[in-house]
């Protein structure tokens, strides 16, 4: 048995940390101070937090060397935007705009309905807004078209008049008028055809769009704000209007923080109201009422010192990491309940240096292992491509790191003064001397005015009722050979399960999940859903090498490619430059086959047809560097899917393309989520067992540590797809988490187990479920009491949080107090 023992480095740590319990015991004053002035340091950094906040949706939830951004980078250099002649498809962003759709669950083309829209409509365009000294209307500041405001294709179509939409035959998709080829399908959702003239019978929404100049921000912006207010209250008998603008989901977003600032008062409350009944004794003396408090104000030292350490830096502040304090403060806790365990353990009779230092030595390796796989966690999740994560996990991690060196000091300092008073037999109230020992006929007394004893026979503090029960009952329980097998059958049953999760689990971010519940943007997004899901992304298709237009072999290459993304099941229809310059040459009977002829004619094309020039970039040669045409896309496949299968067709084409649309910058996540996932997990599962292995002494324990933190995770992202939570970047932050929790519980078990002086493995099961069994209970319940009042969040950010946090915990928590300590008795690893 010995051979498999590697006690060099945990041994010679236990020895340092019980001389730092010494002296902490000794000079308890200074650790209590200290801290508290750092903290106020530190928390001075709190001043920069409104200039430090940085809740841009796309710098956090997307990947930061996305494919999309560096294709943005081309379409914006290659293809400039001309913005006398705006095109909503031709945009590289998605644009400045407001928008509403309006839905009746009637017929909506009729002439009461558009009568309304039109009313509506008028009032927008009409809209005064003060800008300082000055007002301004839409017309101000509109997006232009050869100097007239972008205007709305179904508006045009009936002239801006209700009772010619009678003497209209409008078709769907696309509606040919005398002057254009309209894209109904913008326009117009839920639409009923005649399947042999695909006419129009009815629909039930329309959508309007007002386009924005790019420039003079806090004009649109105002604009903006103005037009929410304005459409708030646009819905009437014959339709329901909901709205949006280009900036509405980054307003929403950024309401987000004050939505759970009234969560944190309630969190800290519970967590102060569980800590210090969970520490409460009969016994006035030695009751850790004082200490539960102090651990509680020990986390909050420590959020303080971590969170104004990196504002002082200069590190940005994201909305994800206002959810540390709920974290950290379960971390805190934990610690704190296994320092007072040991405590407890302590012989009374001894000095309180001396009693300091034991609990150091039987303590601080525990949460040293703990804390520094949660902080090593934190910062391996530090490589995400998301910043959403990196900046999480930063403060998270410097945080843990803080709470870890409190927990050492200011909390030992806070135990040791604690030590005195009850070294004194001092109330834990008033202080005052009070017996051992009531006087006879004093009910009254022997409840208020005594305490301090302890056991004669041990010199230790009586065992508390949970931990007696976890020693006599549980832990017998648990080691009976019918319970192990038990255990097996069960462990199998949720390995299942969480397999078969893992198996559905569901990727990407949905960006309207980043409004609360209640935001006006959740009745667009359902909106939008219900009536406007059949046609996705008009994809640009980017030509990025020079051909020659004008030749047979060259056209047939281009015409191929076209063909292949036609033959996709998703992509509805082309729109090309050059396939209309075609038509134009054929209906004037021009001969564009020679270079000569091809530049003299397509001049007098983009004469025609201006909107085209900007599909073309010219070099100084006058040739054709560069061009670009459009696919429509159809909703029928994930969004993964479709962007990954147009680029693999591009990628295919014998000619040099590039894909691109705004929304690719977002759909990017999907290529790399689950890739960066699965490589966090796997470095952080190896760091955790080279952490195990130095400072856990038995090897096999060690590798049942990493197995649970395998096991743990797997069962978290199982069950987390059957609560309905996907694998993005807001639950990719708390699977980092997880790696760190899902190690606390094991580790504190395992390493009860191996340092326990039993020897048989049984025997030894028993004594770490005895001394540790409770307080990790403690540990658990107070984590998930201080993230339960998330679960009413309006916020999906936090939802998830709660949702993984609760997974966590409960599976850790299973695996410290069931798994764990029947695997180890049946490998018996020392």
């Amino acid at each position: 048995m010995a051979k498999c023992r590697m006690d060099c480095i945990e041994r010679h740590l236990s020895i340092w940390f019980e001389r730092i319990g010494f002296f902490i015991g000794s000079h308890p004053w200074w650790y209590l101070i200290t801290p508290l002035f750092l903290s106020a340091l530190l928390g001075s950094g709190f001043y920069f937090l409104p200039c430090r906040m940085s809740n841009n949706i796309e710098e956090e939830f997307t990947p930061f060397n996305g494919q999309a951004k560096k294709e943005r980078e081309y379409i914006q250099e290659t293809f400039p935007v001309n913005e006398s002649m705006f095109s909503r498809l031709r945009l590289s962003t998605d644009g400045n705009y407001a928008t509403l759709i309006a839905t009746s669950d009637r017929n909506i083309l009729t002439v009461e309905s558009l009568q309304v829209i039109l009313h509506l409509d008028l009032k927008i365009r009409r809209m005064v807004v003060e800008f300082g000294n000055q007002s301004f209307t839409y017309a101000d500041i509109c997006a232009e078209v050869m100097g007239s405001c972008v205007s709305n294709d179904i508006l045009d179509l009936i002239k801006y008049n209700a009772s010619n939409i009678g003497a209209l035959r409008l078709t769907f998709p696309w509606y040919d008028s005398d002057s254009k080829r309209v894209p109904l399908y913008l326009s117009l959702g839920s639409v009923k055809v005649n399947e042999e003239s695909s006419v129009v019978e009815s629909a039930h929404a329309i959508q309007l769009y007002y386009f924005l100049q790019e420039g003079n921000k806090p004009k649109t912006d105002l604009w903006l704000e103005k037009f929410i207010d304005m459409v708030s209250n646009a819905s009437s008998a014959h339709i329901q209007v909901s709205y949006s603008t280009s900036m509405s989901l980054q307003w929403e977003f950024e309401e987000t923080p004050s939505s759970v600032i009234s969560l944190f008062s309630i969190t800290y409350a519970i967590a102060i109201t569980f800590s210090i009944a969970s520490c409460w004794r009969l016994d006035n003396v030695r009751t850790k009422v004082w200490v539960a408090w102090f651990g509680v104000f020990s986390t909050g030292l420590s959020i303080l010192s971590g969170f104004g350490a990196l504002l002082l830096l200069g590190q940005p502040f994201v909305m994800p990491a206002a959810s540390c304090p709920f974290l950290i403060l379960g971390i805190g806790i934990d610690d704190m309940f296994i320092m007072i365990s040991s405590w407890q353990r302590t012989c009374v009779m001894d000095s309180v240096p001396t009693r300091l230092a034991h609990t150091y030595k039987d303590a601080a390796m525990s949460i040293t292992i703990t804390s520094l796989t949660d902080a090593l966690a934190f910062f391996l999740g530090f490589i995400s491509p998301f910043g959403s994560v990196q900046s999480f996990c930063l403060y998270a991690g410097i945080c843990v790191c803080f709470c870890y060196l409190y927990n050492i000091t200011f909390l030992g300092a806070c135990m040791a003064l604690n030590g005195h008073r009850e070294e004194g037999n001092r109330h834990w109230f008033t202080c005052a001397v009070v017996p051992v020992s009531p006087a006879e006929n004093s009910n009254a007394c022997s409840i208020c005015c005594v305490g301090g004893k302890y056991d004669n026979v041990t010199e230790k503090e009586e065992t508390e009722f949970i931990g007696h029960v976890f020693e006599k009952f549980y832990g017998p329980f648990l080691t009976h050979k019918l319970i192990k097998v038990l255990v097996l059958v069960i462990y199998m049953g949720y390995l299942a399960a969480g397999i078969y999760g893992c198996l559905i689990l569901e990727e990407g971010l949905d960006i309207r999940n980043l409004a609360l519940d209640d935001s006006y943007l959740v009745a667009y997004y359902d909106d939008q859903r219900q009536h406007f899901s059949g046609y996705s992304v008009n994809v640009m298709v980017a030509v990025t090498q020079t051909i020659e237009y004008w030749n047979r072999t060259e056209q047939e290459s281009l015409q191929s490619c076209i063909s292949n993304f036609q033959s996709l099941s998703y992509v509805n229809s082309t729109m090309a430059w050059f396939l209309s310059f075609q038509q134009y040459a054929d209906a004037n009977k021009f001969d564009i086959s020679s270079e000569e002829a091809f530049q003299t004619h397509l001049s007098q094309f983009l004469q025609h047809a201006p909107m085209f020039r900007q599909d073309i970039n010219f070099t100084a040669d006058n040739e054709i560097g560069a061009s670009r045409f459009f696919i429509q896309t159809l909703d029928n496949v994930t969004e993964k899917e479709m962007m990954t299968g147009i680029r693999k067709t591009a990628e295919e084409c014998p000619i040099k393309l590039l894909v691109y649309h705004p929304a690719f910058i977002y759909f990017d996540q999907y290529t790399v989520i689950v890739e960066n996932t699965i490589q966090t997990v796997l470095v952080a599962v190896c760091v955790m067992l080279v952490v195990a292995l130095l400072l856990i002494p038995s090897l096999l324990c060690s590798l049942w540590v990493a197995f649970a933190v395998l096991s743990v995770i797997v069962g978290v992202s199982g069950f987390m797809a059957l609560w309905g939570v996907k694998l993005d970047s807001i639950s990719m932050i708390n699977l980092v988490m997880s790696i760190g929790f899902s190690v606390d519980f094991s580790a504190h078990i395992s390493y009860s187990f191996v340092t326990s002086p039993k020897r048989d493995p049984n025997e030894k099961a028993i004594d770490a479920l005895a001394h540790l069994g409770y307080p990790v209970l403690q540990g658990a319940v107070s984590t998930i009491l201080g993230v339960v009042v998330l679960s009413v969040s309006g916020s999906y950010i936090f939802r998830t949080f709660f949702k993984v946090v609760f997974l966590v915990i409960t599976f850790g928590l299973v695996h410290g107090l069931v798994f764990i300590p029947v695997f180890l008795t049946l490998l018996r690893c020392c």
